[in-house]
């Protein structure tokens, strides 16, 4: 569109031009339009509340679920016959296992997604890319409403794992460059705040869904379908506020009174290495192991971590130490106890795993990102260590301690990651490095829960009593952490000869049609006014779903105490 007094480009609604703060923005309101995104996507973490309903979706004449499509299955092979025969059949349930592929389909999208479209991202600005992540998450929730009603399985793959997963990648990365940007003081709390809200979608969308679908559920119908559609609305909803409330700081503006630092602190640099060239380095690549180990490590147990509880320390939990966990088996009111005290051990995981994002990101910006990551790998290959022991001993309190700080330290390393990126390689193309960065976590939630699995499975086949079949499990944890911590302790500063030239600088600013305004400062943060009525407002948008979520986890969390 063209402006008929000036004849000068107006750029449309969704362009990055169009999102340059104008003086007086309050920086304070970014934050929360990333949690309005990520809050959402966040539910990806939650989507096993389905798994059940699903299972029993189809009914026979006289009211029971139909088989399983994968009904007698025993091989691998087997199931997955049983599972293509899923895809499109209609005169049979399906399984965890057919079900399950959605996790997959979930987190490799996310980091596949997230290093292809990293570089669009960049140039089309956190606007374009939120809107296009609400339409691919909210659209493929209806998509997969659609699948639940006409039984069809092969819809929510591609509805939720395969373009809901892309939404996710997108979703993920839009505020990570936009807030460090916004907080060059504290980078680390900046991206902590909105990562902390990927962890924290979980927890409100899980007990969200459970209330909405015993709203829906009828005698022939677990509500499932009606389910993801109010779901889809209501995240569409908050998708979209949060993605037009985005802003972008004009060139050059920094917070008044801070000053950047200077080049006497060799791991943080004033330079930019562009996207084209940071996987050349070594550092991406350190970085990408530092990510792997740290995550594989801390998803191989949160995983299992309610069945792992009950396998360690059976009876125990229910207040009869004498009996094993097979015995608790044979005992329905027990291992209804102990179930319970399971769930309560995930709930205070999710807690911790939460509350790390924006605790350990905040500190690194005191610590330092290096000396960080090394008290993930150090304290965390201890902590693995004496969980072995503790279970040996059936230390209940030991075990839950210790788990909980490695939770702390996995949700930790994910948000203090694009802080360390910026320090190594600029802000300039930080989201689109994340991006492809990220495709260590899509690795990651692979090689943890093959290595734990296996483990535990061929164990358990070998006839080791379920108490003791994790202690070697805890040792190769930590032994993923030894390898994080060699690549963290090779991190150096990028060769100079990686750093883009002024001349590059100033193309990229002219490609994204950004021009040379002097550089500007000004009361942008909190104590200058940045807490103001809508900053409140927005946060209280944000904050009381959230804290409704933390309050119905604590009080599952709440059984281990009892």
């Amino acid at each position: 569109m063209t402006s008929s007094a000036t004849g000068a480009h107006e750029p449309g609604l969704l362009e990055r031009e169009r999102i340059i703060a104008k003086p007086g923005f309050n920086r304070w309101l970014v934050p929360p339009a990333a949690l309005c995104i990520h809050l959402c996507i966040g539910m990806a973490y939650g989507f096993s509340v389905f798994w059940k309903p699903l299972q029993a979706a189809l009914a026979g004449a006289d009211g029971k679920p139909l088989p399983e499509c994968s009904a007698g299955a025993v091989t691998f092979g087997e199931k997955a016959a049983g599972t293509l025969k899923a895809l499109t059949a209609t005169d049979c349930n399906w399984s965890q296992f057919d079900l399950g592929w959605m996790y997959t389909f979930f987190f490799v999208l996310l980091g596949v997604s997230a290093a292809i479209w990293g570089f669009w991202l960049e140039h089309a600005g956190p606007r374009k890319a939120g809107v296009v992540s609400t339409l691919c998450w909210c659209g493929g929730l209806v998509i997969s409403a659609l699948g639940v009603y006409l039984h069809q399985l092969w819809m929510l793959w591609v509805g939720s794992g395969i373009i809901g997963g892309v939404g996710l990648g997108l979703g993920y990365i839009a505020p990570v460059s936009t807030l460090i940007k916004w907080f060059p003081d504290r980078r680390g709390m900046a991206t902590g705040m909105a990562i902390m809200g990927f962890g924290g979608g979980a927890m409100i969308g899980s007990p969200l869904a459970t209330w909405l679908m015993g709203q829906f559920k009828t005698a022939t119908d677990p509500g499932v379908w009606q389910t993801f559609l109010a779901r889809a609305a209501i995240y569409a909803v908050f998708m979209t506020i949060g993605s037009f409330r985005y802003r972008l700081p004009p060139v050059g503006w920094k917070p008044e009174g801070w000053t950047p630092p200077t080049t006497s602190n060799a791991m943080i640099t004033s330079k930019n290495v562009h996207l084209k060239n940071a996987h050349k380095t070594p550092q991406f690549w350190l970085l990408w192991i530092v990510l792997c180990m740290n995550v594989s490590a801390g998803i191989g147990i949160i995983g299992p971590a309610s069945p792992m509880l009950q396998e360690t320390f059976g009876g125990q939990l229910a207040g009869q130490p004498e009996l094993g966990y097979l015995d608790l088996k044979k005992n329905e009111a027990l291992l209804k106890i102990a179930v319970e005290i399971g769930a309560g051990f995930v709930g205070l995981i999710s807690l911790f795993n939460i509350f790390g994002r924006i605790a350990w990101a905040t500190s690194s910006d005191k610590l330092g990102r290096k000396p960080t990551y090394f008290i993930f790998f150090v304290l965390g290959a201890v902590l693995y260590v004496l969980a072995s022991f503790a279970a040996d001993w059936k230390t209940l309190a030991i075990l839950v301690g210790a788990f909980c700080i490695i939770a702390s330290m996995y949700g930790g390393g994910f948000a203090t990651i694009p802080a360390y990126l910026a320090d190594m390689f600029g802000t300039q193309f930080v989201g689109a490095i994340h991006g492809r960065l990220l495709t260590a976590w899509s690795t990651a939630g692979i090689v943890g829960p093959v290595i734990v699995n296996y483990m535990h499975d061929t164990r358990a086949a070998a006839g080791i009593p379920p108490d003791q079949i994790y202690s070697p499990i805890y040792y190769t944890l930590a032994g993923l952490l030894v390898i994080g911590f060699v690549a963290n302790l090779l991190v150096r500063p990028v060769n100079p000869k990686w750093h883009m030239t002024q001349a590059e600088m100033d193309a990229e600013h002219a490609l994204l049609h950004e021009g040379k305004e002097p550089a500007q400062s000004g009361s942008f943060g909190i104590g200058k006014g940045g807490l103001d009525l809508p900053a409140a407002l927005f946060w209280l948008l944000v904050g009381i779903p959230l804290a409704w979520g933390i309050w119905n986890t604590l009080q599952k969390a709440l059984v281990l105490f009892l």
